[in-house]
């Protein structure tokens, strides 16, 4: 019941992982030359005294949980390291305790679950270059041996383990680069049941079609699991599959019902009466529900809280579930009981974001993560009978920056075209950057994701030392805000959104503290869409755009985006096959609109991005160039759906900086 998003043959083979610190940075004279896995066309030199002044900005350190033990009191994180390039993980013993590393390499590293008995290992996941071609690996805690589970020609997700034995249920989707002629018409979803210790006998559970299948939880008595059918951010199904035979049955909506709803799966019954679910059937929002197996009905836990239900965790012997309700924008911990289903009173926990929550399986301790503008996440726990609040972890920001001097997000409010009120979160830079202020405006990706409270990191260099406001729009089509706005921007729908920021730009004409004169829009992923998007329709209302990652055009994004993601994603934005359809989403791509792009633009974008391929990065940039617009254009080699690595995401930062001071520091 974590958080409420997307949740082979063994080859047994034994792999030596790569140290991965930083590479010291390349210098030639006074200025940083871009890493070998870097392409910058159009991007100035890079001072090594902006290197000196940003620096300590590159280098906040949060923790992320990852697993507890299933016995002992100590738990994986996911972290990195002083001098590291990537996060790995890490077993923390005790609170406060010392970091034990435990994977390490070229690649990221963050999510893995020990073996439910005894812990004696782990089973972790990890893609190469930014690909997102996920691949399993058994890491044997004693020998530290890491052996591979999984084919590498299809895309694995770990769903989770059976209670009594160790065997972990896992999907498996193929890839295009697999396939005739490079892509794919249609795909299935295969289920296996996987022994880590002997992966060569794994066993078929069933064949499912189409993508889009995700991991619920398995019974008790490890007979059934439940199922995510995901068919877009506004509609989903439970399904509950038969471990033993394979069959299947859809359990919410009933088969043939036609209300159109997201259902969500949370933990099942210990006594097999009832399953646990997050679905907004019965109002705009998400809500915890109750489902009773023998009366095929739902009771609603959390009706009277006006805001989604964005994660949870129970006990094991569902005494007690905890859950996190997003409220405008930041997460909230609750508790309820088990069997009256009542809220209960939490004892006082420290001020922050809510990110992660998980009970141990044993003890009675309640896993939470915390950040806030003012420092990255942080790890911490509590026994609900006794009250005791302990902090595992301490992130680590550089010496001479004043986490307590950053301000805190402000909700703020305008009207739109059609008088619907939009909000965002403003971050205003210190008092002592006197006169208006030049705008980043940030617009999520998604399209259903949403600018939350928490913080800022590399961003917080924009606003304390440069001077720049900051503002994350939650266009229509954002998560959060019920169900109805959730769907604003479907479709035909589709530049309302833009709109949104058109109304966003007049708001900022209005504020005496803020200049119009000089706005940058930027986002990644539907954000670079976005982001392209104002640029060819308020190409006068702005100095320039920073596309990262972005959509260029909808019909060539959606015939190349990986197959496993395709069906999902024509469901948001149409399907390019249907010839009206085809000719409405040509028209609103920017590329077709790239003549109209007449201010600065940057982009950005990964090689091996399954998500939006790099072509639709270069055909905007060779678009845009041929109109005369200056475009500067950063690609890296070995990234995909952004930058993961350190020393990337560092040139990254100080080339967004020198595009700053050309559009609006001037």
């Amino acid at each position: 019941m974590n958080r409420l998003t997307k949740l082979g043959v063994g080859l047994g083979v034994t792999l030596l992982l790569e140290a991965c610190t930083t590479p010291q940075p390349v210098t030639e004279g006074d200025f940083l030359r871009p890493n070998a896995n870097l392409l910058a066309e159009g991007v100035p030199p890079v001072p090594l005294s902006l290197l000196r002044s940003v620096e300590k900005y590159t280098e906040f350190r949060g923790h992320n949980f990852v697993a507890w033990h299933p016995v002992k009191r100590e738990m994986v994180v996911a972290h990195r390291k002083a001098g590291a390039n990537t996060m790995q993980l890490f077993r923390l013993a005790s609170p406060l305790g010392e970091l034990e590393a435990l994977t390490e390499g070229p690649d990221p590293v963050s999510k893995a679950s020990y073996e439910p008995l005894t812990g004696k290992y782990l089973v972790f996941e990890r893609s190469s270059g930014g690909n997102e071609v996920n691949q399993l690996y058994r890491l044997d805690l004693e020998t530290r041996k890491v052996t591979l589970l999984t084919s590498p020609d299809e895309r694995h997700d770990h769903l989770g383990w059976l209670h009594h034995r160790a065997l972990a249920i896992v999907s498996s989707v193929p890839i295009d680069r697999t396939a005739k002629g490079g892509t794919r018409a249609s795909i299935n979803t295969t289920l296996w049941l996987l022994d880590p210790e002997n992966p060569a006998q794994k066993k078929k559970l069933v064949e499912l079609p189409g993508p889009g299948w995700y991991g619920g939880s398995v019974s008790y008595d490890d007979r059934k699991l439940a199922l995510i059918r995901y068919l877009s951010a506004n509609e989903s199904q439970i399904w509950l599959l038969d471990l033993a035979s394979g069959e299947r049955q859809q359990l919410l909506p009933a088969a043939g019902g036609k209300e159109k709803a997201t259902y969500y799966p949370g933990p099942l019954r210990k006594d097999g009466r009832g399953l646990f679910v997050v679905s907004d059937r019965a109002s705009e929002f998400r809500e915890m529900m109750l489902y009773d197996f023998a009366k095929q009905s739902l009771t609603r836990i959390t009706e009277n809280i006006p805001w989604d239900v964005s994660g949870g965790t129970a006990t094991e012997d569902d005494r007690l579930f905890a859950l996190q309700t997003n409220e405008d924008g930041r997460d909230v911990l609750r508790l309820f009981d088990g069997a009256t289903l009542k809220e209960l009173a939490l004892p006082r926990l420290p001020e922050g974001n809510i990110g992660a929550t998980h009970f141990h399986k044993r003890l009675p301790e309640l896993l939470f993560t915390l950040n806030s503008a003012r420092g990255p996440s942080e790890i911490f726990s509590v026994n609900p009978e006794s009250g005791k609040v302990e902090q595992w972890t301490r992130a680590y920001a550089p010496p001479g920056i004043d986490l307590a001097s950053f301000s805190e997000q402000t909700v703020v409010r305008w009207p739109s075209f059609d008088g619907r009120r939009i909000s965002g979160l403003l971050s205003m830079p210190p008092k002592r950057f006197a006169g208006k202020r030049p705008v980043l405006i940030l617009i999520h990706g998604g399209p259903e994701g949403q600018a939350t409270i928490g913080f800022l990191a590399r961003y917080q260099y924009y606003i304390q030392e440069l001077g720049i406001a900051l503002i994350q729009p939650n266009v229509r089509g954002s998560t959060g805000f019920g169900k109805t706005f959730l769907a604003l921007d479907n479709g035909r729908l589709r530049e309302d959104s833009v709109k949104d920021i058109g109304a966003l730009l007049d708001w900022i004409a209005t504020q005496p503290d803020l200049d119009a004169s000089r706005v940058l829009v930027a986002g990644g992923s539907y954000g670079g869409y976005m982001s392209l998007a104002v640029a060819t329709q308020y190409a006068d209302r702005i100095a320039g755009a920073i596309d990262v990652v972005g959509i260029s055009h909808f019909v060539t994004f959606l015939e190349s985006t990986e197959s496993y993601r395709r069906d999902l994603r024509r469901v948001e934005y149409g399907d390019e096959r249907d010839p009206a359809m085809r000719a409405f989403l040509d028209q609103i791509s920017p590329l077709t609109n790239a003549h109209k792009i007449k201010k600065p633009l940057f982009v950005v974008q990964g090689k091996n991005d399954p998500r939006v391929p790099y072509t639709e990065a270069e055909q905007i940039v060779a678009k845009a160039r041929a109109n005369g617009t200056p475009v500067w254009y950063l690609r890296a080699e070995n990234e995909g759906h952004g930058f993961a690595r350190k020393e990337n995401a560092d040139f990254q930062l100080y080339s967004t900086i020198l595009f700053m001071q050309q559009t609006v520091l001037r």
